[in-house]
């Protein structure tokens, strides 16, 4: 991702801050001691840990003072510093799919020897709705494909408050049925596209997974990636970790504020809240990964209770060192790379050997 000379030199000094941390044994002690400190029985992974103790003294996951342009940027800023070296190994490219209010932007991501047709992975990125792009997620994606050996397509929907909801759930859904229409114009495997996302992609997914049941075409999973899948935000994690841990009540609260604008009522819309639909009877085999320090955890927990209660096939892994973003860190903190790496690895094969 381009970043302009003032964001790289905010990214050096974060840098050199985290190197001088890490080398001085004192001030490491000092800023990590109560950091690391048990919260319900669990610990914060020690890198992990130091990441939220540079967040503490910068403050740069706080994005409410900037406007949704300048947020845009930072979070940016803030993935290029702690994200993995771009994977060799696979070709990148962009493309467009047909939405119902206009093209939508997108990339496809194609592991050297990868055979078409292949497994497909639709991935929607995480931001809150406002915030996250094709090149916060860029990293990521390249790693989901080389290390999953799938055929991956980002989708580039609508933000907000540029494009309120319902806009993303529109560009998600017909990002799903344009790519499973046309899946041999992708080299995709028709029968093997699953829907993944992180937090506001992983309710993107949650969503499309359920407004295509009874449709032609339906993706064959859902991988949800420590998800927003109740706005309501009523969930205990919501209190217990809704202040130092990267996602605050308040950063939700504004992103919120944002994808829905003044009416309450919407965060309970199915199509908002994937939690509190109707029914989720025939929805697709899910894989729901949480983070233990994240206030959307029990929502996660929720949601593949409910899904198992109506006979569908879910499993839930609890990541309970980790905070949410996790998957976009792994080039701070070993643990975030070695967790994702395993999360790719379940998610990529029961996409290709089915869910069992």
């Amino acid at each position: 991702m381009m970043l302009s000379p003032l964001a790289r030199a905010r990214v050096q000094v974060a840098r050199t801050l985290a190197d001088a941390i890490r080398s001085s044994k004192g001030l490491s002690a000092r800023l990590l001691g109560w950091r690391a400190r048990p919260v319900e029985g669990c610990t914060v992974d020690a890198d992990v840990a130091l990441m939220l103790a540079l967040d503490d003294l910068l403050k740069s996951s706080d994005l409410r003072r900037f406007a949704p342009a300048e947020a845009r940027a930072r979070l940016a800023e803030s993935v290029s510093m702690v994200e993995i070296p771009r994977l060799e190994g696979v070709s990148v490219a962009p493309t467009r799919l047909r939405g119902d209010a206009g093209p939508i932007p997108a990339r496809t991501y194609v592991p050297e020897g990868l055979a078409a047709p292949s497994p497909c992975v639709l991935f929607f990125h995480g931001g809150g709705f406002v915030t996250g792009d094709l090149d916060t997620h860029d990293t990521f994606c390249r790693q989901l494909a080389v290390e999953g050996r799938v055929r991956v397509l980002a989708v580039d929907y609508r933000l907000a408050p540029e494009h309120r909801f319902p806009a993303a759930v529109d560009d998600a859904a017909s990002a799903f049925r344009d790519v499973a229409t046309r899946a041999a114009d992708f080299g995709v495997d028709p029968a093997r596209i699953a829907v993944m996302g992180d937090s506001a992609g992983g309710n993107l997914s949650a969503v499309v997974s359920l407004k295509t049941r009874g449709e032609a075409h339906r993706p064959a999973l859902q991988v949800l990636l420590y998800p927003a899948l109740d706005a309501t935000c009523a969930h205990r994690s919501h209190a217990v970790y809704a202040n130092g841990w990267m996602l605050t009540k308040a950063m939700i609260d504004w992103y919120y504020e944002h994808y829905f604008g003044a009416d309450l009522a919407l965060r309970r819309h199915p199509d908002a809240s994937p939690l509190l639909a109707p029914s989720v009877e025939g929805a697709p085999p899910a894989l729901v990964f949480t983070a233990g320090f994240d206030p959307l955890r029990d929502e996660g927990v929720a949601y593949v209770e409910r899904l198992t209660a109506a006979g569908v096939s879910a499993r839930h892994v609890c990541h309970e060192s980790m905070i949410h973003g996790f998957v976009l860190t792994g080039g701070f903190a070993l643990a975030c790379r070695e967790e994702t790496s395993r999360i790719i690895r379940e998610a990529a094969s029961a996409l290709r050997n089915g869910f069992s």
